[in-house]
C-alpha cells in the first residue's frame, strides 16, 4: 500500500449522494447543495452537515424543517450552479430552472427535477459540529424519471454516478428490515 496524505482521507468516505436541500421561510423558498448527508439507522432518520456559511442555515434552525432532494447525474450543472450561488442574492429556483412542488408535511418545497424527495423535521442540532439530525416524515419518488443514477461527490471536484448494481437480497434477507 501507498501512504495517502491525511488531509485527503475524507475523500474515501465522502461519496454519499449529492442532495438539493430546500427550506422555506416566510413563503420564500431556497435550495442548497449538500453532499454531507448520512443515514443513521434502518429508519427514516438522517443527518446533514451545514453551518452559518450557508444562507439556508438560519432558515433550517428557525423552521426546523427541510426537504432532501436526491439529485441525479443529469443535474450535475444545476447542482454546481446551486452550490456556488447564495440564496441571499439569487432566487435559485428561478435562476436554475428548478420547479418547486408543494410538500404535504413541511413548508419547504419538493423539487420536481429530483428523482426522490424526503420531507424532514429537525429533531436535533449538534451545534458544535453543525450537524442536523432529521426525521423523514414523508417520501416521494418519480419512478417515471429516465435518469436514475444518483450522483456522488468525491470532495475534490470529481463526481461519480451510480453504476453497476449487485443484487444479493436473498443472501442478505435475514439482515434486512421488514418492508425493504
Amino acid at each position: 500500500m501507498k501512504e495517502l496524505e491525511l488531509q485527503k482521507a475524507f475523500m474515501l468516505i465522502e461519496p454519499g449522494p449529492v442532495t438539493l436541500v430546500t427550506t422555506c421561510l416566510n413563503g420564500i423558498n431556497n435550495v442548497m447543495t449538500i453532499s454531507w448527508t448520512m443515514v443513521m439507522d434502518f429508519t427514516p432518520r438522517f443527518a446533514l452537515l451545514t453551518g452559518p456559511w450557508n444562507y439556508s442555515y438560519k432558515t433550517l434552525v428557525k423552521t426546523g424543517e427541510c426537504v432532501i432532494g436526491i439529485a441525479t447525474a443529469d443535474l450535475i450543472e444545476t447542482i454546481l450552479d446551486v452550490g456556488t450561488a447564495t440564496g441571499s442574492e439569487t432566487d435559485k429556483f428561478s435562476a436554475f430552472g428548478l420547479t418547486a412542488l408543494p410538500a404535504s408535511q413541511v413548508s419547504a418545497p419538493l423539487i420536481k427535477e429530483c428523482y426522490a424527495n424526503i420531507e424532514c423535521c429537525v429533531v436535533d442540532h449538534i451545534k458544535n459540529h453543525n450537524i442536523f439530525v432529521l426525521d423523514g416524515v414523508k417520501a416521494w419518488i418519480d419512478e417515471e424519471r429516465k435518469e436514475k443514477r444518483i450522483l456522488h461527490a468525491r470532495g475534490d471536484g470529481v463526481f461519480i454516478a451510480d453504476g453497476e448494481t449487485f443484487e444479493r437480497r436473498e443472501r442478505m434477507k435475514d439482515k434486512l428490515p421488514l418492508g425493504v
